[in-house]
């Protein structure tokens, strides 16, 4: 199929280079366009099937494509490319109606190293997602390293993300390279069944990110499943707690690999968290080599020990934003050298062994009175209590202070009234992190892949202006 599906975007005159989008549930059809598409030289834009169908229609003008492949999920748009549909239901001509007939094969492409490979839009956890363009020497950089990740014909790697996130074509296409085994979950995530199936197919490797491992830990049944086949797992994409990296490596067989880097590239961190359980708090150290810098607010670097924003440059690194060089700018460092790096938007500092540890985002950092707070520290404050099963905290307009922290918490059983929780909380932070309001929530705002949407959360908070919180109690 995947020579078909190359064969036919030839024939109808898709050029390397020139672009396809791709919409829909992971699937067999879905994976044989991708690549069959790639090995027509043809860029593909996965995109996330969520979005609605507005947003689906700016992502797929935004691409360029030609062709526009989905299944009966995908909402309907007015789009200017023809349609191709996976499963017959959804608009278009039908995939097999499509193809060219069996025995097709594709003329020969020799692919270049800058060519882009795949162009992956942001969760739009800042608003309207931005195409990264991926080239194939950056796809190429992340195939690598299934050699260290110990991939082969023995392994099979168990995947349970979508196939539009970077999250999960990092694994697959490694895993494949190197003649290993892929597994695929059906449909939402669930725990019983993923324990299950990872059980049934004695799986050796696993990505998932941290909200996932959460409930999977917290499934009441779990130590029952036979996981001993498993020899690394792995986690991205979002802020995997200590707590509950210490749980896994307690009670989940094989190592632990906390990866830390951005679908821009740039620079990544590794966590072995099997070898270093006294360094759970932080991400790990910089990949081999990859080059990374810590700069300040002047975009000038700092001195060892000392907080500032994360750069990073590599063999990994993207061609820059689709359409948007302005913003590819602003993504951008450059040394006293005019070496190019990728700025990661987060704020971190290096300890005496070279670990990173990450304080936050740098949009999400709040400013009271002039003081930096990190709303981390205020987390981990808050996880520290039994009740809490989950927390985020964001800054809100202050009259007095200008920024002010506010708490939204996941409550476990046994929770104290919301003003008992937050007087708590107080009591362990200091003068200037205190919290001035302290809701809970049934569930935190997340992406596909797991990231809290802060800014859902400052926008959800009541529209007033901060004065005397404290003083009047949480909302």
């Amino acid at each position: 199929m995947v020579d078909r599906v190359a064969a036919t975007l030839q024939h109808a005159a898709v050029r390397p280079t020139q672009s396809i989008a791709i919409c829909g549930a992971n699937s067999l059809e879905y994976i044989a366009v991708f690549i069959g598409a790639l090995r027509a030289g043809v860029v593909v834009a996965p995109l996330p099937s969520g979005a609605t169908a507005d947003q689906l229609a700016a992502m797929v003008a935004d691409s360029g494509a030609l062709v526009f492949f989905v299944d009966d999920s995908v909402p309907a748009f007015e789009s200017y490319p023809p349609r191709v549909a996976f499963d017959g239901l959804a608009c278009g001509e039908r995939l097999q109606d499509w193809l060219l007939p069996h025995g097709a094969r594709p003329k020969g492409i020799v692919v270049q190293p800058g060519w882009p490979f795949n162009i992956i839009y942001s969760s739009g956890t800042t608003g309207t997602p931005k195409g990264i363009v991926q080239p194939h020497s950056m796809r190429w950089a992340h195939v690598v390293r299934g050699h260290a990740y110990g991939y082969g014909p023995d392994s099979i790697v168990l995947l349970a993300t979508a196939l539009y996130s970077n999250t999960t074509l990092v694994p697959f296409f490694s895993a494949l390279a190197f003649g290993a085994e892929v597994v695929f979950t059906e449909g939402r995530f669930d725990p019983l069944a993923y324990l299950e199936l990872a059980e049934k197919v004695r799986a050796t490797h696993a990505m998932l990110v941290p909200v996932q491992y959460q409930r999977l830990m917290a499934y009441p049944n779990f130590d029952r499943f036979d996981l001993s086949s498993f020899r690394l797992k792995f986690s991205t994409s979002a802020p995997f707690p200590a707590p509950l990296k210490a749980d896994v490596l307690k009670r989940w067989p094989g190592g632990l690999l906390e990866v830390y880097g951005m679908t821009e590239g740039g620079g990544s961190f590794y966590l072995e968290a099997h070898k270093f359980p006294d360094k759970l708090h932080t991400v790990g150290k910089p990949a081999p080599g990859h080059d990374i810098r810590l700069i300040d607010e002047e975009c000038r670097e700092v001195q060892p020990g000392k907080v500032g924003e994360v750069v990073g440059r590599s063999q990994a690194m993207m061609i820059g934003y689709h359409n948007l060089p302005a913003k590819t700018a602003e993504a951008e460092w450059h040394d006293d050298e005019g070496r190019r790096y990728i700025r990661t938007g987060d704020v971190g500092r290096f300890d005496e062994d070279g670990f990173l540890t990450l304080l936050d985002r740098r949009k999400d950092m709040i400013i009271s009175g002039g003081f930096n707070i990190y709303p981390s520290d205020i987390e981990a404050v808050l996880r520290r209590h039994p009740s809490v099963g989950d927390v985020s905290v964001v800054g809100v307009p202050s009259e007095k202070w200008g920024e002010s922290p506010v708490a939204f918490v996941v409550a476990g059983a046994n929770a104290p009234e919301p003003r008992a929780l937050l007087e708590w909380a107080n009591e362990r932070l200091g003068k200037m992190q205190r919290i001035v309001d302290l809701l809970y929530v049934g569930d935190l705002p997340r992406s596909d892949i797991g990231k809290v949407l802060k800014r859902q959360l400052r926008e959800a908070y009541p529209m007033r202006t901060l004065g005397n919180a404290l003083q009047k109690g949480p909302v």
